[in-house]
């Protein structure tokens, strides 16, 4: 089955744009949100996740799950966040990750073109890329809902 796909096109010039968005992108967070995160090195990946964690309603310390793959965090709804960069999609399968993508929390992974064909159809997905001049253009495509509905919100209202 072929879900709607609505994407959003986001420049941001600083941490605080990218905090901006992070803080409006965990409100709309519901149980079993979906958020694949993509990107080079130092695109900002880690800086989105820990910034959405903190409007999420988590206290405390949120780092790169690197080499524990998946660090579970409380807050307004659980936080699975996840970091797939250095295991084959192979050793994905053998994780259990839908027990979180259909869980009562949001599942934020970080890599997750590695695990693509693991995600499920409805998710948000994250692109982004860092520019000559340092700034990121952030790219946002959502894939069924409410994921399209975020995407075309942040289209209207831009991000405050």
């Amino acid at each position: 089955m072929k879900y709607e796909h609505q994407e959003w096109v986001y420049h941001s010039i600083s941490v605080q744009d990218t905090e901006l968005l992070a803080a409006r992108l965990a409100k709309l967070a519901v149980p079993g949100s979906v958020i694949a995160l993509d990107g080079d090195l130092g695109a900002g990946k880690t800086a989105f996740s820990k910034y959405f964690a903190q409007y999420l309603g988590v206290e405390g310390v949120v780092n790169s799950p690197t080499f524990t793959l998946i660090k579970e965090y409380e807050g307004r709804l659980a936080l699975y966040h996840m970091d797939v960069y250095r295991i084959t999609l192979d050793e994905a399968e053998g994780l259990g990750l839908d027990e979180y993508f259909y869980g009562s929390g949001v599942s934020l992974i970080e890599w997750s073109s590695i695990i693509s064909e693991l995600l499920p159809e409805e998710h948000l997905h994250i692109q982004m890329t860092v520019t000559e001049t340092g700034d990121r253009i952030i790219r946002l495509n959502g894939y069924g809902s409410p994921y399209t509905d975020w995407c075309e919100d942040l289209k209207r209202s831009g991000v405050d």
